[in-house]
């Protein structure tokens, strides 16, 4: 299997060589222009994996290995750098945020633990001091950053003594929220309607639940339970427009329970 795999990643940086003075679509590609497709890939990677769609998982893998290539072959243009010095980098930094197993540290706690220590290395890797959040990407969606900022900080410590105590805090910014709204100020209801997120995502976070994963399957919750109301309205020879609250409520019940897993 090893051996396949060197077999074709070398083939696949031949083709990417070949693409790239051949083709003319591959040979006015950027780093700029191939970004947002790269975005994509990623999402579609995503939804394979919230699908458990094995092969889909399989070729969207094969799309972003495509990327990183080309990103490489784009950089060894450019005298940068290339494929293998982006393997060596990672090769290292794996080795370095690994003592546990490539040195001799010692980890008694668990994967928490190895969280901590990974956060305490990757400061130490940059002359002078770099900010705990520096590392947070500012285009990341709302939901993942608030994730990741909540992460990074609980790396230094700055965390919950256990995870009970969130419902309080909860309940805390429910009750703020529910007082901007009686006042009136969107500025101030969005700040705390914001809180309320940002605490809602840590409460998932402490329970080790994905919070932009759960969102999803939410989303196709309703959208399964949607499609199911409309498709019955309409069998019924009517549009939602003619449907009241009620009925499209006791339809709504009724797709509750058709899209049960069996």
């Amino acid at each position: 299997m090893r051996e396949k795999s060197v077999r074709e990643f070398t083939r696949l940086l031949d083709i990417m060589d070949e693409l790239r003075v051949k083709c003319p679509w591959d040979m006015k590609q950027t780093n700029q222009t191939l970004r947002k497709l790269t975005i994509e890939e990623t999402y579609e990677l995503a939804d394979a994996i919230l699908q458990d769609d094995n092969d889909s998982i399989r070729k969207e893998l094969g799309d972003l290995l495509l990327h990183v290539a080309f990103y490489s072959k784009i950089g060894s243009e450019k005298g940068l750098f290339d494929i293998g010095d982006v393997l060596e980098g990672i090769n290292n930094k794996l080795v370095y945020r690994h003592p546990h197993v490539f040195g001799d540290v010692s980890v008694t706690r668990g994967a928490r633990e190895v969280e901590e220590n990974w956060e305490k290395l990757k400061m130490t890797e940059h002359s002078g001091y770099k900010p705990v959040l520096s590392g947070v990407p500012s285009s990341l969606p709302a939901t993942v950053k608030a994730n990741r900022i909540q992460e990074k900080v609980r790396g230094v410590g700055f965390d919950w003594d256990s995870r009970e105590q969130i419902w309080d805090k909860v309940t805390e910014e429910l009750e703020e929220l529910k007082k901007e709204i009686a006042s009136g100020a969107k500025t101030d209801i969005e700040a705390e309607l914001g809180d309320l997120f940002f605490t809602l995502i840590n409460a998932a976070r402490l329970y080790e639940i994905d919070p932009e994963a759960a969102l999803e399957k939410t989303n196709r919750k309703f959208i399964t339970r949607f499609n199911y109301l409309e498709s019955r309205t309409l069998a019924k020879g009517l549009s939602l427009r003619d449907m009241t609250l009620d009925d499209m409520n006791e339809l709504w019940e009724e797709a509750k329970q058709y899209d049960k897993p069996l």
